[in-house]
């Protein structure tokens, strides 16, 4: 077997928002397997400020693990254990060379056309009238739950914006979701839980900055509004680790991104902790080029989780891979006619 990678820019269509920064572009990397005439590619979604694996050695540990596919997917899983977006990049791979074809990672009614996933329609940060404006399109593309970011422009515009929705969209409606990417100082939080809470939301995802576990812990007891976690799932590697952080923060629900928690397998076990401890969860892209959408979505399909997930990332950039991955009445499908083009 032959082992390559990478590295490729994703270009944003317009400049995307977060209480973090705005990005223009997106660095990732792929791994590309060959072996007897057969080709399997897999995304390693690494995500600059983010990612526990954003690290000067990146590149090489990348280069370590092509070096060494002879070891195997379970023996490389293990060794890259910080490394979560290369574990899911040979997960992917792996699974693409053994493939019907390099895309066809889990056939199912969805690969089929046959079934869909409901998604959440994503409003970026930017100016009121910008915000105003995503929202107005996600409602007429027929999303039903949209997730705004929040945090970055002032809060009572936020407020205005929540009002807005709600003057015309109850909660039967429209499920809103807030994500402030732990913009919220932890001294205000609970205050701006409550007045967010008017608008009967769905959830708030991570209000305050991760590894404030009391503190987090002590607004998930007490808050007004659930809960769901994300960036403080990242760097969690082992399973007594992520037993201990549900057990003492006991969120309402966990958010979980496969390129930053270890692939699949990093996945399933958290899942199986929130599912002990009846805590809710959903499965969210972290902005990978449709390579990496596309194994994350054919794989959250077979969860049979009803929830909307967040997995409606794909038309962001303009050099993103032609797929048959397509977003029709705020649900991802998979359109059977579309061909893929990967360019290298």
């Amino acid at each position: 077997m032959n082992a390559t990678y990478k590295k490729y820019t994703l270009n944003f269509k317009r400049p995307s928002g977060t209480s973090r920064g705005v990005m223009t572009e997106k660095e990732t990397w792929f791994i590309i397997l060959e072996k007897d005439g057969k080709r399997g590619i897999g995304e390693c979604g690494l995500l600059r400020g983010l990612s526990i694996d954003d690290r000067p050695d990146y590149e090489e540990k990348l280069r370590w693990a092509c070096g060494n596919i002879g070891l195997g997917e379970e023996k490389l899983w293990e060794a890259l254990l910080e490394f979560p977006s290369i574990q899911f990049g040979l997960e992917t791979a792996f699974r693409s060379l053994e493939a019907e074809t390099p895309y066809l990672l889990f056939p199912s009614a969805f690969t089929k056309g046959e079934e869909d996933i409901a998604i959440n329609g994503l409003v970026w940060m930017g100016e009121e009238a910008y915000m105003k404006q995503q929202i107005g399109e996600k409602l007429e593309q027929g999303f039903n739950c949209i997730k705004l970011k929040i945090g970055a422009i002032d809060f009572e515009k936020e407020l205005g914006l929540l009002r807005f929705i709600r003057s015309n969209f109850s909660a039967e409606e429209i499920e809103i979701r807030v994500d402030a990417n732990g913009a919220f100082a932890e001294n205000e939080a609970l205050s701006k839980l409550d007045q967010l809470s008017s608008f009967q939301l769905h959830s708030i995802e991570q209000p305050i900055k991760q590894h404030q576990q009391d503190a987090m812990a002590d607004l998930c007891k007490n808050t007004p509004l659930p809960i769901a976690l994300d960036e403080e799932l990242i760097g969690v590697f082992s399973f007594a680790d992520k037993e201990a952080l549900l057990q003492k923060i006991q969120p309402q629900y966990i958010i979980l991104k496969p390129s930053l928690v270890g692939g699949f397998r990093g996945t399933n076990e958290w899942v199986s902790l929130a599912e002990k401890y009846n805590i809710g969860w959903w499965v969210t892209s972290a902005l990978e080029s449709n390579i990496g959408l596309n194994a994350i979505a054919q794989w959250t399909y077979l969860q049979n989780n009803p929830m909307p997930q967040g997995l409606g990332t794909g038309a962001l950039y303009t050099n993103n891979f032609d797929s048959p991955l397509v977003v029709k009445n705020g649900r991802l499908c998979y359109d059977t006619i579309l061909a893929w083009n990967v360019n290298f």
